[in-house]
């Protein structure tokens, strides 16, 4: 069973981060920028305090029009941030993406931030295993033919 320890091996560990006093506007042109879907909202410390997506920005453009754009990041994340680790297993990684209703999931590795997945990367790692698993069941049924 496929891990996120294995899609951050193979995606890379890279994460972008903004400080909480970060203009929204700064923050969509960094999404934009890195064709990114969201940035974590660290602290000076190198602490989490939460996450900036897509979505954060559409509802609050939605409720507040473009005043958002001069909110920080501070003002618009989303606080309470579910985590996974490297021994998640990517079926759990996509349990709590579904139950949770986000597409982000920041990795920790004893409370230190190691890398960000996207419900694209849960997905692209399901897809590599059920193909290695048809390869498989493909050449043991050709084999006892």
């Amino acid at each position: 069973m496929s891990t996120v320890a294995a899609i951050l091996k193979h995606k890379g560990y890279q994460v972008s981060t903004v400080d909480p006093t970060a203009r929204v506007a700064d923050v969509v042109s960094l999404l934009a920028d890195r064709r990114i879907g969201a940035v974590l909202v660290m602290d000076r410390a190198e602490q989490m305090l939460g996450i900036v997506s897509e979505r954060d920005i559409v509802r609050a453009l939605a409720a507040n029009g473009a005043a958002t754009l001069d909110m920080t990041a501070g003002q618009l994340m989303t606080r309470a941030v579910q985590v996974a680790h490297p021994g998640t297993t990517t079926d759990q990684a996509m349990q709590m993406m579904t139950a949770g209703r986000f597409r982000h999931l920041p990795v920790t590795d004893r409370d230190t931030l190691i890398g960000l997945i996207s419900i694209g990367d849960v997905v692209k790692a399901r897809i590599t295993q059920q193909d290695a698993a048809v390869e498989s069941l493909t050449a043991y049924v050709a084999g006892s033919a």
